[in-house]
C-alpha cells in the first residue's frame, strides 16, 4: 500500500492555491534581504563604534539571515518533485542548510569571543551614541520584519519569526547597555554583553546541530509518534504484530514509515484490501509523507529475518 499524502498545509483552501505559497515565499524573501543588509550595516557599525556587543549581534543576525536565506532557497528547491535520482525529492536539503548555518555561527561566535575576551581585562569605551543609534535602528528593522512574518503560518515562517523576535530582544539589550554607558563609565558592560550573547548563540547552535544531526542519521523524529504509530498498527483488527517498523524523517516535517505486519490468520484478498483501507484511514492522523506496509501471514518466514524490531 502506498499512500502518498503530500500534506502541504499551504493555502489549498483558497480558490487557487498559489496565494498562500507565493506570499510565504515573498515574506521570507523580504525578511532575508532586510536582515542581510542590516547584518552588513551592523558589522560596519560595530567596527566604527568599537563595540563588541554589536559585533556579537551582527554574527547573530548574519546567522539568522543565512537561515532565512537557506530556508527561502530550499523552500523553493525542496518543492521540486522526486525523480529517478532523488526518489524522495529534495526536502532533505533543508537539513544540510541547517548544518551549514550552524558551522557559520560557530565560526562567527569564536571570532567574537576572541575579540571580547581580551577586552574584559582591558575594557575600551565604545562610542555609545553610535551604539544607541544602531540599537534603535535594530529594534525598528527587526520589529518590522517580525511583524511582516507574523502573518505566516508555515513552519519555516514561525521559526523565522521567533528568530526575529530574539533579534529584537538582543537589540533592546544593546540599547539598555548603551544607555547605561552613556551616563556611567562602565566600559566592561560591552564585552560582557557580547559574551552573554555569544554563549546564547552557541547554546542554540548546539541544540540545532544535535537535532539536525540526529535526523541526518535517520533517528526517529519523535519517540512518542513512533509509539503511537506502533500502537495504532497493532490495535487494528486482523493485525497480529508488527516488526521492522522504521520511522524516519526527510526534513523534520515529512516522515517516512515502513513496517511488516503479521496478519492474524490467512486473509482473503478482499479482506486484505479492506484492511489496507482501514490502516490508511487510521494512519491518516499522523500525516506521514510516505508509508509502505507489508503483510506477512502467520506461517510465513520474514524475508528480512535479521534484526527484527
Amino acid at each position: 500500500m502506498h499512500s502518498h499524502g503530500h500534506h502541504h498545509h499551504h493555502g489549498h483552501n483558497h480558490g487557487h492555491h498559489h496565494t498562500g505559497q507565493d506570499s510565504s515565499d515573498r515574506r521570507i524573501g523580504i525578511a532575508f534581504f532586510l536582515n542581510l543588509i542590516f547584518a552588513v550595516i551592523e558589522f560596519v557599525g560595530g567596527w566604527l563604534t568599537n563595540s563588541t556587543a554589536i559585533m556579537a549581534d551582527a554574527v547573530h543576525d548574519l546567522g539568522d539571515s543565512l537561515s532565512i536565506g537557506s530556508a527561502w532557497l530550499l523552500n523553493r528547491m525542496g518543492k521540486r518533485s522526486a525523480d529517478d535520482e532523488f526518489t524522495y525529492g529534495y526536502q532533505r536539503l533543508s537539513l544540510f542548510g541547517a548544518l551549514l548555518n550552524g558551522v557559520v555561527l560557530v565560526a562567527g561566535s569564536i571570532w567574537v569571543l576572541s575579540e571580547a575576551l581580551p577586552r574584559l581585562m582591558d575594557p575600551v569605551m565604545p562610542v555609545t551614541e553610535g551604539m544607541l543609534a544602531l540599537a534603535v535602528l535594530g529594534v525598528a528593522v527587526n520589529g518590522y520584519a517580525a511583524y511582516r512574518l507574523s502573518a505566516g503560518t508555515t513552519l519555516n515562517e514561525r521559526v523565522l519569526n521567533w528568530h526575529l523576535m530574539e533579534d529584537v530582544f538582543g537589540w533592546v539589550a544593546v540599547l539598555v547597555v548603551a544607555l547605561v554607558m552613556q551616563f556611567v563609565d562602565w566600559p566592561i558592560l560591552d564585552p560582557l554583553l557580547s559574551i552573554v550573547f555569544t554563549l546564547f548563540i552557541l547554546l542554540n547552535v548546539a541544540r540545532l546541530l544535535w537535532s539536525t544531526g540526529k535526523l541526518f542519521f535517520q533517528a526517529v523524529p519523535d519517540a512518542a509518534l513512533l509509539t503511537r504509530v506502533r500502537e495504532t498498527l497493532v490495535a487494528t483488527a486482523g493485525v497480529d504484530s508488527a516488526h521492522h517498523l522504521h520511522l524516519w524523517s526527510l526534513d523534520g516535517e515529512h516522515h517516512v514509515l515502513t513496517a511488516h505486519l503479521v496478519l492474524a490468520d490467512s486473509v482473503s484478498v478482499a479482506a486484505q484490501l479492506q484492511l489496507k483501507a482501514l490502516l490508511a484511514e487510521r494512519l491518516a492522523q499522523f500525516n506521514l509523507a510516505y508509508t509502505t506496509l507489508e503483510f506477512e501471514f502467520a506461517d510465513e518466514a520474514c524475508r528480512d529475518q535479521a534484526g527484527k524490531t
